[in-house]
């Protein structure tokens, strides 16, 4: 698989989508944007938050970064943005994932459970936008050790994982879990794979 690419800005959304495309985008970011926007429910979702949903049938292949700029310009709360990704598609769950770093006035332990939910997941994709900018910023040491082992175990590159370096640099606790996971490996009769080689190295090494 592929890891994530870096969020589109509108101008480059703007390069590439066709007319009618754009006359969407422009309408949708406007309710987005409007201040008057009822915040909406699981049921009568809210004008902004349909085109969430809408965004793959109106701008295909760019709906996850259409869905990001949505998000970037409505600036859900909590409550708002727990019910996008609960009631969302696989999707609609990887764009709420990917656009936390453009909502920081969210408090970190409200979001926090959906990164825990996502890291629970089985689809790799929604691993992967787990582990990016927000992740590195606020994942507590003990998750996101753990997340750094579930991307091992189901081959997400460890490229996604954003900030990894300077996570790992001092981490011993890591460094014990990969040694330990490495190990495993070994005895099973089953090779090191390059990203799990890579972690090794990076991490601290017992003198």
């Amino acid at each position: 698989m592929t890891t994530a690419a870096p969020l589109d800005t509108l101008a480059a959304l703007r390069s590439r989508l066709t007319p009618t495309a754009l006359d969407w985008l422009d309408r949708a970011l406007a309710d987005a944007a409007a201040p008057h926007e009822p915040a909406g429910n699981a049921q009568t979702p809210s004008r902004w938050e349909r085109h969430f949903t809408e965004a793959g049938r109106h701008c295909p292949g760019d709906e996850d970064a259409v869905r990001c700029l949505l998000l970037a310009t409505a600036l859900p709360d909590a409550a708002g943005l727990t019910r996008l990704y609960a009631h969302g598609t696989a999707a609609e769950r990887r764009a709420v994932l990917r656009a936390l770093p453009l909502l920081p006035r969210l408090a970190p332990a409200a979001v926090l459970p959906l990164v825990e939910d996502a890291l629970r997941s089985n689809d790799t994709r929604i691993i992967a936008s787990a582990v990016g900018p927000w992740a590195a910023r606020h994942l507590p040491a003990h998750a996101w050790r753990h997340a750094v082992l579930k991307c091992l175990f189901t081959g997400v590159p460890l490229a996604a994982v954003a900030d990894f370096e300077r996570r790992a640099a001092d981490d011993r606790e890591l460094a014990r879990m990969l040694v330990g996971y490495a190990a495993e490996r070994l005895a099973a009769g089953r090779d090191i794979p390059d990203d799990l080689d890579r972690a090794l190295r990076l991490t601290p090494q017992e003198s």
